[in-house]
């Protein structure tokens, strides 16, 4: 008994002693759109902006949780009016990385967000409105990522990475809206559409 619990403590520490934990961050610009057959594909500029961990368990496979600031959204148009939507979150994927070399990851894991903020602006004829959506947002979006992770240094790297949502983005019902003295009243069924979020970040892990 006292060999196996000092074989057992042996390979703990050898354990712990390979696995290599690096904290960082990480800036990127971020094409984002809607999909879903209600809705079209057309993309949106915009960026994030979050914190990560990365824990590696030996030399090809570890472990990345992220806490990320997103903003997202997506526009369509129909007969000469056009709507933007702006809706943000707080991203948290989890993504699992294996490492095809000691520089360049392939990263894949689920997401879960958090909406922080929604609203849409809408352009007609001239005129130009825009509406705080938030109560018709569905607070919490799941889905996952697929990209990969390219080393430059030790601490820098750069990241590519597509987030599918598998959730609606947005719920049924109405909501009334006060614009410049008119009462304005949106309404309808929960519609088909999703959150998608092609990125481009670089980052520093220390």
């Amino acid at each position: 008994m006292k060999k196996l619990f000092v074989l057992i403590a042996v390979a703990i520490v050898s354990m712990s002693a390979m696995a290599q934990v690096q904290f960082g961050g990480k800036v990127g610009f971020d094409m984002t759109h809607f999909w879903g057959k209600d809705v079209g594909h057309d993309l949106v500029p915009n960026y994030q902006l979050g914190l990560m961990m990365e824990y590696k368990f030996n030399p090809s496979f570890a472990i990345a949780p992220e806490v990320v600031f997103a903003a997202q959204g997506g526009k369509e148009s129909e007969d000469g009016a056009k709507v933007t939507y702006h809706t943000n979150y707080i991203n948290v994927p989890v993504m699992l990385k294996f490492y095809a070399t000691p520089s360049f990851s392939i990263d894949f894991g689920p997401q879960v967000g958090f909406n922080v903020y929604s609203k849409a602006t809408a352009a007609y004829s001239g005129y130009k409105a825009t509406l705080d959506i938030k109560e018709m947002t569905n607070l919490v979006d799941f889905g996952v990522g697929l990209g990969c992770t390219y080393n430059l240094t030790n601490n820098a790297f750069v990241q590519a990475r597509y987030n599918l949502g598998l959730t609606k983005a947005f719920k049924g019902g109405s909501e009334k809206f006060d614009y410049e003295g008119y009462d304005i009243e949106l309404s309808g069924d929960s519609p088909d559409v999703k959150n998608g979020n092609i990125q481009l970040a670089f980052g520093m892990k220390f």
